[in-house]
């Protein structure tokens, strides 16, 4: 199963989440509002039972995905974390954990968000299978999202589409 977990002021209709509808029409992509408990409640219950999980999370979806995968790391096959919000706060109690599953983490060069400078030494600490891109791009990569290696990150759509760069 797919998820794609959007940020903190995006929507299920965001760019991104266009684009991975796109390319793999079964790609599951709710939509989440309130605080990060209520989001954390609402994942937790679209995801009951499920097993072989990837987890796309775009910012606060990327800090939502890490927190999901430590408190399921049986459940979670892969993630793809673009510009995760694991520098804030709310991350700092689960930054001492460390997770084995395979994670391909984008950010851009230019992102004043989520800085490389930051994410990328909290990222190293607690994913030990950890692929890392720095991308000519902000925060919102959108300049670069579509050109990712999907396929490499999470195999391709029903009709073969992916996008392929980076």
């Amino acid at each position: 199963m797919r998820i794609f977990l959007h940020g903190l002021e995006s929507s299920s209709r965001g760019a991104k989440a266009s684009f991975l509808r796109d390319v793999y029409p079964d790609i599951v992509v709710p939509d989440f509002r309130g605080s990060l408990a209520a989001r954390m409640a609402s994942l937790q219950d679209i995801l009951a039972g499920q097993r072989s999980i990837s987890l796309i999370g775009s910012s606060f979806g990327g800090l939502m995905a890490t927190i999901y995968a430590m408190a399921n790391p049986d459940t979670v096959e892969r993630m793809v974390l673009l510009a995760p919000a694991l520098n804030f706060p709310e991350f700092s109690s689960y930054s001492r954990r460390r997770l084995v599953i395979p994670v391909w983490m984008i950010i851009g060069r230019d992102d004043t968000v989520t800085p490389a400078g930051i994410v990328l030494p909290l990222a190293e600490k607690i994913f030990a299978d950890l692929r890392y891109t720095e991308a000519a791009d902000d925060h919102m990569l959108a300049k670069s999202f579509r050109q990712l290696d999907w396929q490499s990150m999470l195999g391709s759509g029903p009709r073969g589409e992916v996008g392929h760069g980076l």
